[in-house]
């Protein structure tokens, strides 16, 4: 049995913070504001395997309400997420990963960004897909005010 799972974040730039996506610090003068490092790409992918697990979402298992959460590392919002499939008897066939912002450019970092994300789940770097797109300046991620994640995960359960 395949089960699907889209995930979506979107977070504004701000000073002060450095820019990071995928797990992977990225160079640009702003980085995203979120309670936790603000990593839009990890909290999609995490909600996406939160969701193809049936498992609810990123804010009820990490509510920004919650101050232990503040500062944390995306990773982890990720790796407990793997953990969760893991105990389903789920295991991860594809993820495909689609930033979407007029800057940074994407192309540079993805294979780096796929290894990370590749140890974080602790599958195969062939697995995974990352790609960028811009909104050729329509709405806040052409504006330069932002930027969003779409994640799409395909898990099968594991045969036994």
């Amino acid at each position: 049995m395949n089960r699907v799972g889209l995930g979506f974040d979107a977070h504004p730039f701000g000073p002060g913070r450095l820019l990071r996506l995928g797990g992977v610090t990225i160079p640009h003068p702003l980085g995203l504001r979120g309670h936790s490092d603000g990593d839009a790409l990890l909290h999609a992918l995490a909600d996406a395997l939160l969701g193809a697990a049936g498992q609810g979402s990123m804010g009820e298992h990490f509510p920004d309400s919650d101050p232990a959460w503040k500062g944390a590392d995306s990773a982890v919002f990720v790796e407990r997420a793997r953990d969760l499939l893991v105990q389903q008897g789920l295991e991860i066939v594809n993820i495909d990963c689609l930033v979407i912002a007029e800057a940074p450019k994407i192309a540079p970092f993805a294979a780096e960004i796929r290894a990370r994300l590749a140890q974080l789940l602790r599958t195969a770097p062939e697995a995974i897909g990352v790609r960028g797109t811009s909104t050729n300046g329509l709405g806040f991620a052409g504006r330069n005010e932002g930027l969003a994640a779409m994640v799409v995960a395909l898990l099968e359960r594991v045969k036994s």
